[in-house]
């Protein structure tokens, strides 16, 4: 079977224009959910998925679709990722997917490809998690509930609901965003790696075969404030010291009790009173760990509370903590990630089976679907920055990789 080839130069365009909207002094990105810039790239895609001659269906959580040959009967093959950013963001989290999508379809439709299955490419609401992690991926399965849809607000306390319906969106109305699994047939995912693995091995392409769940903790050690100069070492309950030991435990945690994908990271340590000359009678810390393994999450998550309560015995402390959320690792489908590795070898590009070490959409879809995913490089491993970068030369390679792909999964 010849192998289709999208067109470079226009998909090439596509992001030149999109990376323009919500742009500022310091190069990065601001597109945040629900944002004045967030809303205007969404029109911005809408008019070229018109433009297309794609039909366009925006659901009750603001998913945006593109779709090709619906009608309604037969499930579809989905592609797709975000237009939302973090703060600062680079210009290819999330949007290379759905550019990458729209552009497939594009292709698809003009080189009049037989479809056996409907094909549909979508950007989902706030991936990055400005109100909550992956709110339009989680309506399309069904995880949200008024409750949560309610009580979701972002770090400046500002409401999802207001958000919303600032742009005249009901918030409710994700709940009838909600698929059918029958309806759907497969779903896979183009992203950046946003890590140093492909680019520094020299290859194209990452087939996915796991992505990783994790726990995050709000932890405290709360000991005794006293003065820095008069209270001999021996006599304090310093509960920074406490957060110092537990991160030299870290390797030790994961080599026990982990595995290979293991990661834990203390990315946040709040002291009080926080004074030069007082000795920290309180520390409150982040703790968030990762594994693709739910067997193995559960075990570090037990090593870590054995290790708070052991330091803070020794050091006559008490600890207490707060899950702040939980993520369940999900494995991708063997046969998308079969299909993906055979048209690699069969197309001559280089590639590498590993795991995902971040969140994405596809971790939500495949509670509903089949699922996979296709990395190219992160050159450096940089994400979530200004200085985010892939070169043209991979994003091509990985375009045409996930057009043939689509043609594999939904093609006559």
């Amino acid at each position: 079977m010849p192998h289709l080839s999208i067109d470079f130069q226009r998909l090439k365009q596509d992001i030149v224009d999109l990376s323009s909207i919500g742009r500022r002094e310091n190069q990065g990105l601001y597109r945040m959910a629900f944002s004045a810039a967030d809303i205007q790239a969404r029109q911005w895609l809408q008019q070229r998925i018109r433009d297309a001659g794609l039909e366009l269906y925006v659901d009750g959580a603001a998913n945006i679709h593109a779709r090709l040959d619906w009608d309604g009967q037969r499930p579809s093959v989905m592609t797709g990722s975000h237009l939302d950013t973090v703060p600062g963001a680079g210009h290819l989290d999330g949007a290379l997917g759905v550019l990458t999508g729209l552009e497939c379809l594009r292709c698809m439709k003009e080189q009049q490809v037989a479809l056996r299955l409907p094909l549909e490419s979508v950007a989902f609401t706030d991936e990055e998690g400005r109100f909550g992690d992956m709110i339009g991926s989680q309506a399309i399965c069904g995880q949200l509930t008024p409750d949560s849809l309610h009580s979701a607000r972002d770090l400046a306390g500002v409401r999802l609901i207001d958000a919303m319906a600032e742009h005249g969106l009901d918030a409710m109305d994700a709940l009838h965003a909600q698929r059918r699994p029958e309806s759907l047939h497969a779903f896979i995912e183009l992203h950046i790696e946003q890590g140093p693995v492909l680019d520094r091995q020299q290859l194209h392409i990452g087939i996915v075969d796991a992505i990783a769940g994790l726990f995050k903790w709000q932890a405290r050690f709360i000991g005794e404030a006293n003065h820095a100069g008069t209270t001999p070492m021996t006599m304090r309950r310093d509960a920074f010291q406490a957060v110092a030991e537990l991160s030299g435990e870290i390797p030790r945690i994961l080599e026990e009790n982990g595995s290979i994908r293991s990661v834990a990271t203390i990315g946040r340590v709040e002291l009080s009173p926080g004074t030069a000359n007082v000795v920290p009678g309180r520390a409150d810390f982040s703790l968030e760990v990762r594994d693709t393994d739910p067997l193995v999450l559960d075990e570090l998550a037990n090593a870590f509370r054995r290790a708070m309560s052991a330091i803070a015995r020794r050091r006559d402390l008490m600890f207490e903590f707060e899950v702040l959320g939980e993520l369940t690792p999900r494995k991708c489908d063997p046969g998308i990630v079969d299909t993906v590795a055979s048209l690699c070898r069969e197309m001559g590009v280089n590639s590498t089976h590993m795991h995902s070490g971040a969140a994405h959409d596809t971790q939500i879809m495949s509670t509903i679907t089949r699922a996979g995913m296709i990395f190219v490089p992160s050159k450096d491993g940089r994400s979530h920055s200004a200085s985010e970068w892939t070169a043209w030369e991979d994003i091509e390679v990985g375009a045409n990789v996930l057009l043939n792909t689509l043609n594999r999964l939904a093609g006559a």
